[in-house]
C-alpha cells in the first residue's frame, strides 16, 4: 500500500529497487497511522493517493473490517493531513468496479454505481472523502481517477497469471471470448496522474481512464500470444460444462474444510466489462499513448528482460 507525494513516495513496504528515480525519498509508514502521514504530508504540494486493500475473490466476512479501515479509515486520514499541509490536489485512484455488474451496457462517469465487492463498496466511500476534501478558502482539491484494469510488467493478479499461463502454453479459453473488457496500461495511468494533477478543470471531477476502447477478451489473448511470438489457442470450453464441473468440485473439497472459488472465478472471467473513458480524453485532453498491442508487447518485453518470463 502506498501513496505518491510530489517527490516523495510514502508506503507500508519498502518499494522495490529501481521502481522510483534516485531523486524520490522513500518513506515508510502506514496510512492508517495519523502522525505518520502527517509527517509525511509536510512541505507536499500533490498527493497521488494509490493505497489500499485491493481486491480478492470471494473474501470472507472478517475482512470487511480491514477493508473499511485502509481504504475508508487511510483515505480520510489522508485527505486531512492534505488539508491541514496546504495540499493543492489530492488525485485518488479508484476503480471501475465501482459501478458493478455492466449487464451488457456501455458504463460512463453518469452511470450509477452498484458495488458489489468489499473492495469496490470501499474505494466508492473513499471517493466521496476526497470529493469533498477543500482548502480552507472552500476550493476543492480532490480528483478522482476510476481506473480500468490496468497491465503492465509490474502488476500482479489475474492478467500477470493469464501471461505466465499462456506463455506455458497452459490455457484453455472458457466461453466464446466475446466479453469486453476495459484496460489501461501502467504508463498510461501514470500520465493520466500528472493531468489530474495539474489541470485545473480537475478538481472535484470524476473521470474514467482507459485505452479509450473496449477489448473483447479474445483481442487481449491474441496481443499477448502475438507479444509472446506464438498462436493464440486454437479451442475452446463451453462455459455451462465447466461452471458445472467447477460447483461439483467446490462441493467435494469443502467436505474436507475448505472453501475454493472456482465458479466466482469464471464468472470473472466470463462477465461484460465496458466503461466508456471519452469524458476525460475530451475535457481534459488526456491522450493514451499505447494501444492494446503496443502495451502487451512492452509487458513482455520487460517480464522477459526482468526474468519474470
Amino acid at each position: 500500500m502506498s501513496i505518491c507525494l510530489l517527490g516523495c513516495a510514502f508506503s507500508v513496504l519498502t518499494p522495490s529497487a529501481g521502481i522510483f528515480p534516485q531523486s524520490v525519498e522513500v518513506l515508510i509508514g502506514d496510512i492508517t497511522d495519523p502522525s505518520a502521514v502527517q509527517s509525511a504530508m509536510q512541505g507536499v504540494d500533490a498527493v497521488v493517493h494509490m493505497a489500499a486493500l485491493l481486491h480478492i475473490v470471494n473474501p470472507p466476512p472478517e475482512l470487511r473490517e480491514k477493508y473499511e479501515r485502509v481504504n475508508v479509515g487511510g483515505t480520510a486520514m489522508v485527505v486531512e493531513a492534505a488539508i491541514k499541509a496546504g495540499v493543492r490536489r489530492v488525485v485518488l485512484f479508484s476503480t471501475i468496479a465501482v459501478y458493478g455488474a455492466s449487464d451488457g451496457r456501455v458504463l460512463n462517469e453518469a452511470s450509477p454505481t452498484h458495488p458489489d465487492t468489499f473492495y469496490a463498496q470501499t474505494k466508492l466511500a473513499a471517493e466521496k472523502i476526497v470529493l469533498n476534501a477543500k482548502r480552507t478558502d472552500g476550493q476543492l482539491i480532490g480528483t478522482v481517477l476510476r481506473l480500468g484494469a490496468v497491465y503492465g510488467s509490474r502488476i500482479k493478479g489475474n492478467y500477470e497469471r493469464l501471461t505466465h499461463a499462456l506463455a506455458l502454453h497452459r490455457f484453455i479459453p472458457i466461453g466464446s471470448g466475446l466479453n469486453r473488457r476495459t484496460l489501461v496500461y501502467d504508463k498510461d495511468v501514470g500520465r493520466a496522474a500528472v493531468l489530474a494533477l495539474e489541470h485545473p478543470g480537475a478538481a472535484g471531477q470524476i473521470f474514467n481512464v482507459s485505452d479509450g476502447e473496449f477489448h473483447t477478451l479474445n483481442d487481449i489473448i491474441l496481443a499477448i500470444c502475438q507479444a509472446l511470438g506464438r498462436k493464440p489457442p486454437s479451442l475452446s470450453l463451453p462455459v455451462g460444462p465447466v461452471r458445472l464441473a467447477a460447483g461439483v468440485v467446490e462441493d467435494i473439497v469443502r467436505l474436507v474444510g475448505r472453501k475454493p472459488n472456482l465458479r466466482a472465478r469464471i464468472d470473472k472471467y466470463t462477465e461484460d466489462v465496458a466503461v466508456d473513458s471519452h469524458r476525460f480524453q475530451n475535457e481534459l485532453g488526456f491522450v493514451p499513448q499505447y494501444n492494446l498491442s503496443a502495451g502487451w508487447r512492452e509487458t513482455v518485453q520487460e517480464m522477459r528482460r526482468s526474468g519474470e518470463l
